[in-house]
């Protein structure tokens, strides 16, 4: 009898693949009503995060964390809300932001806190500016947003995390088993015919067709996976 396929431990929720959600320090987000002026009172490194990450203690007392941009400083005064100056690290509705400027942690609905563009090193620019704000993403796609959704202005602290290598396979492991993710990757050709119905043989190939019905058993639903069938049209 076969083992289960990687796919199958995946989705059962095993503590190998899960996430060591015991190790984050917590989810930036901005807090719906979120105004005033704040000071920067830490910075450190988030495990399962690419970007560091800043706790700001605000007027009211709220402590709120946020991704913090590149220049960031211990002690430094940012603010929050409509009418705050447009300068590092203030969040502001995309609608009073100029053209021109670099954005991140953008909300995709106002209220929700924050979902896009938090990578380190990356940044968002406020191309327009009229019924919807038109965002340049990273990628290079342009995507409009809601004139009240929330952005922080600069670019995602740091942005040198490529440029170096990680120079042995334990420390690539370490790294990504903190974002439960796998560090490597082995194609089903490679394994034995017991860890994979694409596996054995003298030679790389699948040994038999490499489309499988959309009804066959989960161990069985691997490669090209048949496509729903299409209702026919009506006559006429």
């Amino acid at each position: 009898m076969g083992k289960r396929i990687i796919p199958q431990r995946r989705g059962k929720g095993s503590s190998t693949y899960r996430s060591p959600s015991h190790r984050h320090k917590g989810q930036p987000l901005y807090p719906r009503g979120l105004k005033g002026e704040g000071e920067v009172i830490d910075l450190f490194h988030a495990p399962g995060r690419s970007s560091p990450m800043a706790k700001v203690r605000y007027e009211s007392g709220q402590q709120v964390l946020i991704v913090a941009p590149e220049g960031l400083r211990v002690n430094q005064k940012v603010n929050a809300g409509s009418g705050s100056p447009i300068e590092l690290g203030n969040i502001l509705p995309l609608g009073e932001i100029p053209e021109g400027t670099m954005v991140h942690n953008i909300e995709a609905i106002p209220g929700d806190g924050g979902k896009f563009i938090k990578a380190a090193g990356t940044s968002g620019t406020v191309t327009s500016r009229g019924k919807d704000v038109m965002i340049q993403m990273p990628s290079g796609a342009f995507k409009p947003f809601n004139l009240r959704c929330r952005a922080t202005v600069g670019i995602v602290a740091g942005s040198g995390r490529n440029e170096k290598p990680f120079a042995k396979a334990g420390k690539k492991y370490n790294c990504l088993r903190s974002k439960a993710r796998r560090s490597f990757k082995v194609k089903g050709l490679a394994m034995n015919p017991v860890n994979h119905p694409h596996g054995g043989g003298n030679h790389p190939h699948v040994g038999t067709q490499s489309s499988v019905s959309r009804h066959a058993p989960p161990g069985r639903k691997v490669g090209n996976i048949a496509p729903k069938k299409k209702s026919k049209s009506r006559r006429k």
